[in-house]
């Protein structure tokens, strides 16, 4: 096959499993708890204890402790999300003359989410291996609906722009080398991403009351009204690096840490009025610590902790507060949406704290569970904007097993619960925050994962197998 040929197929590949991956508005912001099904078992853990190809995806140095294996799966990821609104003299829907309490949840709430790695040992001390997966993104689908904002030219929905919602999904394409040094492993994994978006319902911060004040103050929330929403999908790609140790301390204690770069992306053209700087969209860096100890030979603990450093990208840090402020004061050059430094969602770094442990009943069953805990990423100054992208889940509640069918092909379950959580804040409207009236942003999620491992036997495991 020759490189062009295998270069458009990689690329059909990749493209076709970025439509295919839902967005996972997971517990860690946008950031999914795991990327393959056993991982999803243990809340996201294993950056210290790798067990399938999946492992390139948290920390390429455990490669050197894989067989020749292969591993795919795929989840069903169930989101609820939405808003309400409490009080009068309301801008978002339902509007100013709704003052009761209205509930407006988001539909479309099934999505499919694709993994899967291979690893080959190259010797005892050295191995590969590549890896493809959502990252994780955001979705919300609201009908339109009616609202009784006073504007002439309001035209329902959330924001007076009909219909409205986002959909931004992740997917990344790594391939990875690693290398042992006695207790010390290291691996090193290049990234690429692919990032899908749209916007819809958004129009009405386009030219929302032109011809209302004076010369000078904003007549506009952006800076390029029309790259702003309603422009169908728009595609980003970039890239960056992910890297990782892992130290045997003991033949019992494992400790592992991973760092990813920042992804830097294109830009999306089509929404350069919608996101700060041009429609400039990168995928934050983050780091991984953790722990895992094997308590007896058929049990194995792990503790971790993740930092996820959304303030890194302006699109997603900057507050959102000025969207809306800049339209009754003289506009400033970071006032709009889409202008160098203008406003994002507001969202501050998460942290995530796991727990989990693997039970190997039998020596083809293996019963998992975990635990995580993230800080919640949006503030409650910022609620209305992020009616759009509701990530404020924090906690994960995660069960599954592994039943080896043969020497070499092994299943994995996962599920997992993601209880209510919820934000409150006053809502924001064209002249300033509305103490009158809240913005209760709440979420809760739901998710099984099928996944399926075949080691091949033509080269043994470096490493004896745990199960």
């Amino acid at each position: 096959m020759n490189f062009k040929l295998t270069h458009r197929l990689v690329g059909a590949l990749a493209l076709a499993t970025t439509a295919l991956a839902g967005p996972a508005a997971a517990t860690e912001g946008y950031f999914q708890a795991g990327y393959g099904t056993v991982q999803k078992a243990e809340a996201g853990a294993g950056v210290a204890n790798p067990q399938d190809a999946m492992a390139l995806s948290i920390n390429p140095a455990g490669l050197v402790d894989l067989p020749h294996m292969m591993t795919g799966g795929v989840t069903l990821f169930m989101p609820i999300r939405g808003y309400t609104a409490t009080g009068p003299g309301g801008f978002t829907a339902p509007g100013a003359f709704m003052p009761q309490t209205t509930r407006i949840d988001s539909t479309d709430n099934y999505f499919l989410m694709p993994h899967f790695a291979y690893s080959m040992p190259i010797d005892a001390d050295t191995a590969w291996g590549v890896a493809m997966f959502g990252n994780g993104g955001m979705n919300t689908t609201y009908q339109n609906m009616l609202n009784t904002f006073p504007t002439p030219n309001c035209a329902g929905g959330v924001f007076c722009g009909g219909a409205a919602g986002v959909d931004l999904k992740q997917m990344f394409l790594t391939a990875g080398f690693a290398k042992r040094f006695g207790a010390i492993s290291v691996g090193v994994a290049p990234v690429l991403a692919v990032q899908m978006f749209r916007a819809e319902g958004l129009g009405g911060f386009g030219f929302p009351f032109a011809g209302f004040f004076p010369p000078g103050f904003a007549q506009t929330f952006s800076v390029d009204p029309f790259s702003l929403s309603n422009n169908g999908t728009d595609l980003s790609y970039g890239g960056g690096l992910r890297a990782g140790v892992e130290w045997k301390i003991t033949p019992s204690i494992r400790v592992g840490v991973s760092g990813q770069t920042p992804l830097w992306m294109t830009a999306f053209r089509k929404y350069a009025g919608l996101f700060a700087n041009g429609g400039k969209f990168n995928i934050p860096a983050n780091i991984t610590a953790g722990v895992a100890f094997d308590a007896l030979p058929n049990l194995t603990l792990m503790a971790e902790y993740k930092h996820i450093f959304y303030r890194g990208v302006p699109a997603i840090a900057n507050s959102g507060a000025s969207i809306i402020v800049p339209f009754v004061v003289p506009a400033g050059p970071g006032a709009l949406l889409g202008a160098a430094g203008g406003p994002g969602f507001g969202w501050r770094d998460v942290d995530v704290f796991t727990i989990a442990a693997e039970w190997r009943v039998l020596p083809q069953l293996a019963l998992r569970a975990g635990y995580a805990h993230n800080t919640n990423p949006v503030r409650w100054d910022q609620v209305t904007f992020n009616i759009l992208a509701p990530g404020v889940v924090t906690d994960h509640i995660t069960a599954g097993l592994g039943y080896k069918y043969t020497e070499n092909l092994t299943f994995d379950l996962a599920m997992s619960v993601v209880p209510t959580h919820s934000v409150t804040g006053p809502e924001m409207t064209p002249f300033g925050y509305n103490p009158a009236r809240s913005i209760t942003l709440s979420m809760r999620q739901f998710e099984g994962s099928l996944g399926v491992s075949y080691k091949f036997g033509d080269r043994p495991r470096p490493v004896m197998a745990k199960y």
